[in-house]
């Protein structure tokens, strides 16, 4: 692909830990959860009462009003995380060429909240009343568009939806994109806003969420034996991915610098994943080569890790098989266990937790980890944080679809 380096010079987020990196790093770090019963609608009719909603946030600082009611949830939640991490890099107008800067975000649905609102408004009062910025709102593109809009980015702009592998997927085309040397400088990460009556409904009715519904903060689960689903989430995980010697004539700060990324596809079933692990196995691999590394080279996996009978199962056999006898020395650990599972946001906050562990020296903790499964023996990171030396940390980020991401990131 080329020599050319990319690294990370800036990191957002909204989580349901606060709408901070740093509320999002110390509440992983303490072992605190964002999960609560939901507040947000009125959840009496469903079987799932638990959600990971982003409650404290404030889109005001970053964005004027008038434009904000031009975008939905989802979208508010990239601008804000892409405003963050722009500014911690230090990137004001005029400072970069715009031309060879740009965006790509990924997102599993898109904006949801608003296709239900207005729906219900269709429903209610008639056509005529159904907004002029339903489109505008919903397409899952509005993110990436606004970002670019916002911070002046006039090089490739792109959204990308490989359900809960939408971030990894957009984080490796802007890695690509820098080495092929068509930009210099890209946003990439996620964004989803499916906390809503409709998402939690659709979910619920597959069987797919905890109905753990008198203790939330217990509900997310990865790798324990009394795991019943994973916890619907909101939030968005952005970071600044950027060619090095660019980074270094701006005097950007570095947080960390992308190595390897592999990508794969089960071709199995379409919310199933294939039982043995083998097409996230085959991207760790290929994310393994591309970095031109060893498996034991890798000092922490953020496992995607989702709180799912099935899913903790295969990853876990995929990691063995990637792996062999290193699978039991490598930590591991699932940071869903604090934020619920954000869909296509999820890539976009597990890389910035990796980011963080390896500038800190702390691995975050698998919260409820308390009877492992028998089936899933490796070394999880159970409960607490751990202090830890990293220099190389491994992300994992699989989808319906059998969509499978795996991003390497080092140490700088």
């Amino acid at each position: 692909m080329g020599d050319r380096r990319v690294v990370i010079t800036g990191l957002g987020a909204v989580t349901p830990l606060g709408p901070s990196v740093a509320a999002y790093w110390d509440g992983l770090v303490a072992g605190r959860s964002g999960i609560r019963t939901i507040s947000r609608f009125d959840y009496s009719p469903f079987d799932v009462h638990i959600g990971g909603e982003c409650l404290d946030f404030d889109p005001s600082p970053f964005v004027d009003v008038r434009t904000a009611k031009r975008m939905d949830r989802f979208t508010l939640f990239g601008y804000v995380a892409a405003k963050q991490a722009a500014a911690q890099a230090g990137l004001p107008a005029g400072s970069f060429d715009s031309t060879r800067a740009g965006v790509v975000l990924g997102t599993g649905i898109g904006g949801l909240l608003e296709l239900e609102e207005q729906h219900k408004r269709l429903l209610d009062k008639g056509p005529s009343k159904v907004s002029a910025f339903t489109i505008p709102r919903l397409m899952a593109n509005a993110s990436a568009g606004h970002v670019a809009i916002g911070l002046g980015l006039r090089g490739p702009s792109a959204a990308v939806s490989t359900a809960c592998a939408s971030a990894g997927s957009a984080m490796g085309a802007a890695y690509h994109a820098i080495q092929r040397n068509d930009v210099d400088l890209m946003l990439a990460g996620g964004a989803e806003a499916a906390c809503t009556p409709l998402g939690i409904a659709a979910f619920a009715a597959m069987k797919a969420l905890s109905t753990r519904n008198d203790d939330p903060p217990g509900a997310s689960r990865p790798f324990d034996k009394d795991r019943d689903g994973f916890v619907l989430s909101e939030g968005a995980g952005v970071l600044v991915f950027e060619e090095y010697e660019h980074a270094r004539r701006r005097g950007a700060p570095l947080f960390g610098e992308v190595i390897g990324f592999g990508a794969s596809t089960d071709a199995s079933d379409i919310v199933q994943p294939e039982p043995e692990g083998r097409g996230a196995a085959r991207a760790m691999q290929a994310a393994l080569a591309d970095a031109r590394l060893n498996p034991q080279d890798i000092g922490y996996i953020n496992a995607h890790g989702t709180s799912t009978t099935l899913g903790d199962i295969a990853e876990t056999k995929a990691v063995k098989t990637v792996f062999g006898p290193t699978a039991y020395k490598v930590p591991i650990s699932s940071t869903k266990s604090s934020v619920g599972h954000l869909l296509g946001a999820s890539g976009g906050v597990e890389a910035i937790a990796c980011v963080l562990a390896m500038r800190h020296n702390v691995l975050p903790p698998t919260l409820n980890l308390e009877t492992p499964d028998p089936e899933c023996d490796l070394d999880y990171v159970p409960q607490v944080a751990r202090d830890a030396r990293v220099r190389i940390a491994m992300n994992n980020s699989f989808g319906f679809g059998g969509h499978n991401t795996c991003v390497i990131f080092r140490a700088l």
